[in-house]
């Protein structure tokens, strides 16, 4: 037997190669595409192929792998579209010569909040699969709802109102489930379609999230749901990590029994079914461990330690947060997290992220970003005490819209000269960005790594910034396939026995993060005078904005 990591012995390359390459399997349900990654026991990502939904399953019309409808609300995806591009991704496995025998185990990741809706009697069906027919073939009468809500939704206000007001409002329903009310969370949706479809709910003998319905498709029965993708469904106690009884009964009778109990993240919840042996020549002692949401699978894929943050500097700027004892608050999400079940991850959405940075860019740089370089290296750190907020479309963490500048004095002024303005734009996205982890519970530790992945991220100086603002070193990782990448190490993990082993010790021979920047001397200093004048103002322009017309 190889073992899977290199805890003892250092698993010899050529061990693994005389057993041929013992693997495991990572997916990635995601909105456009379905994926796969093979890493073999040294860590390294050797195989990877995806199905895309719009190009190869144009039956199913869909349009960036989801269809908007009417309302422009209401947005689902085919739930046999997901099952047919598994069918058609092992298919192009088998026919490349992929060694279904040498898999250890496997695991994946569905994209958050979206949930499939099991008809009674499908789990006898999912049982019962013949290895001569596709899945898709087998399964087109197993679902009561044929078209899935997923993420994009956000037709279900009311149920949300409700769901606050019984248990007490948005911070009480955030202090138990991590996350005020959200549309696109599962909860609402189940609400909705209890309400608008009561036939449809109770017609249906189990709840899925894309997560656990793609590791029911492997296991050949109901795979529970896991704390982590739990967590993103406004259900789930993530203290306790039970589920709620008082949520459960706003949205809809006997839903406890439709959803089943929860699991941690790194549990092995079965083997895979016979139906993958026959047809695709699967080992029968191939391990399924829980699959998890794509935000948590990442979060593993950028092996994201205690203390850590990733920040995705792309179209909106997204965080990560390893969090010890989260504070739940209006903004933001708190998840469990899934590769250490006593710890916690925040995610904090921005909107005003590359378009914003690249409008300053055209306005104030000339369009080029070497200019836009050369002013953030040419200016102070602190920049004068002047601060800037740019937000030209309505920002979600905190919701304000518009330019608002100040001087060192906290006078408001009309502009800044131009590489003023651009130090503004970058200090005041990365203070907010600390500041509002720090909302969440979150602190740098003297061990703290940033990662930074997305575009901005091939900017140096934009990094420098950040490492400055944040007080610690910023490393940049390839994070093109981390949901994969991240679903292949948490079998690994699953593999070694889970929660009794730590996920950092079973990945510490994946490849090593680049270092881009390490914080100037006095930053500390700087950042620690202005980030309370920042967050002032920042309450000062939420307060006008809230303030009632004369």
């Amino acid at each position: 037997e190889v073992i899977p990591h290199r805890r003892a012995a250092g698993t010899p390359r050529a061990l693994a190669e005389r057993a041929g390459r013992r693997c495991c399997l990572g997916w990635d349900f995601s909105t456009q595409q379905v994926k796969v990654v093979a890493v073999d026991a040294e860590l390294n990502v050797f195989y990877e192929d995806s199905v895309h939904f719009d190009r190869d399953l144009p039956e199913f019309g869909t349009q960036g792998g989801v269809h908007v409808h009417k309302d422009r609300l209401t947005v689902t995806s085919p739930v046999l579209m997901w099952v047919q591009a598994l069918d058609l991704i092992l298919g192009k496995m088998k026919s490349s010569g992929f060694d279904f025998s040498q898999v250890l185990a496997l695991s994946g990741a569905g994209q958050q909040h979206g949930s499939v809706y099991w008809k009674t009697g499908a789990s006898l069906a999912l049982s019962s699969l013949s290895p001569a027919l596709p899945l898709h073939q087998q399964l087109q009468s197993c679902f009561s709802i044929s078209d899935c809500p997923i993420w994009m939704d956000s037709s279900t206000t009311a149920q949300c109102h409700q769901l606050e007001a019984a248990v007490g409002g948005a911070q009480a329903l955030s202090c138990l489930t991590g996350s005020r009310a959200y549309e696109r969370f599962t909860g609402n949706q189940i609400a909705k379609l209890f309400q608008k479809n009561p036939e449809a709910y109770s017609h249906s003998e189990r709840i899925s999230l894309v997560s656990s319905f793609a590791a029911s498709l492997f296991l050949g029965g109901y795979s529970p749901i896991d704390y982590s993708d739990g967590s993103g469904m406004n259900l789930l106690q993530i203290q306790e990590k039970v589920w709620s009884q008082a949520c459960l009964d706003v949205c809809a009778p006997h839903l406890e029994e439709k959803l089943g109990s929860p699991v941690p993240s790194c549990s092995v919840v079965g083997t895979i079914s016979s139906y993958y042996v026959q047809r695709y020549g699967f080992p029968p002692g191939c391990k399924v461990v829980a699959f998890s949401g794509d935000n948590p699978a990442s979060l593993a894929g950028m092996r994201l330690e205690e203390g850590d943050i990733a920040v995705s500097l792309g179209t909106s700027d997204t965080l990560f947060l390893w969090l010890q004892k989260p504070m739940p608050a209006l903004e933001g999400h708190i998840f469990c997290n899934p590769v250490d079940p006593q710890h916690y991850m925040a995610l904090l959405c921005f909107k005003n992220g590359s378009l914003m940075r690249e409008k300053i860019r055209d306005e104030s740089a000339s369009c080029s970003w070497n200019k836009f370089s050369k002013a953030l290296k040419s200016t102070a750190m602190g920049n004068n005490g002047n601060l800037g907020f740019y937000f030209d479309v309505m920002e979600i963490t905190p919701e304000i819209i518009g330019r608002h500048r100040f001087n060192a004095e906290n006078m408001e002024v009309s502009a800044f000269p131009g590489d003023v303005e651009i130090r503004a734009l970058i200090e005041g996205q990365f203070m907010a960005k600390r500041i509002h982890a720090e909302g969440l519970g979150y602190r740098v530790m003297p061990k703290t790594k940033i990662l930074a992945t997305g575009g901005a991220s091939h900017n140096k100086d934009i990094l420098q910034v950040l490492a400055d603002v944040f007080g610690a070193p910023v490393y940049v990782i390839d994070t093109t396939s981390s949901a994969c990448v991240g679903s292949a190490y948490r079998a690994f993990h699953g593999l070694a026995g889970g929660t009794g082993v730590a996920f950092s010790e079973v990945v510490k021979s994946a490849p090593q993060p680049s270092l881009a920047a390490t914080p100037n001397p006095g930053a500390s200093q700087v950042y620690a005078a202005l980030l309370p004048r920042y967050s002032a103002l920042e309450q000062r322009i939420l307060s006008t904005a809230q303030r009632p017309l004369e």
